[in-house]
């Protein structure tokens, strides 16, 4: 069930299906991502616990933390291979790239048991200080996402 979230003047766009959830890194999700990245991201989580919660009537059992890394390292590597792809004007090496972009560009976020590396971002979740660190604190700048 596709939802989409009016938050800071983002319409942030989001999948909601049973003990998963989709985020889609666009450019309402890197305009909402623009100021004070880390508590925007606490906001999705937290918008997107909530309304898991009301459509499912139960909790989706993914820290908040977790889901934070997960989405910010996908928006990231997004962020790192657009980048890329602008600065290296080989063609076979833009096609793998772009096939990375792919994965990178929707985020799959889902319990264990449906999502095998959430262990992965439940592991990775105590450093998400250090991420927000290195996320460049306007990823549209460059106009990279149009």
């Amino acid at each position: 069930m596709e939802k989409i979230y009016n938050l800071a003047n983002s319409e942030v766009k989001v999948g909601l299906e049973p003990k998963l959830v989709r985020v889609y890194s666009d450019t309402a999700l890197w305009t909402f991502l623009k100021t004070d990245a880390g508590k925007r991201f606490e906001l999705l989580a937290e918008t997107i616990k909530y309304d898991y919660a009301t459509t499912f009537g139960n909790e989706l059992k993914i820290t908040n933390d977790s889901l934070i890394v997960e989405i910010l390292v996908h928006v990231y590597c997004d962020y790192l291979g657009l980048r890329f792809n602008r600065i290296v004007k080989i063609k076979f090496i833009q096609n793998i790239v772009n096939k990375l972009l792919e994965r990178a560009e929707v985020v799959d976020c889902g319990e264990r048991g449906v999502d095998g590396n959430r262990w992965v971002w439940d592991f990775l979740a105590r450093y998400k200080m250090i991420f927000f660190r290195i996320l460049p604190k306007n990823l549209n700048v460059r106009k990279l996402k149009t």
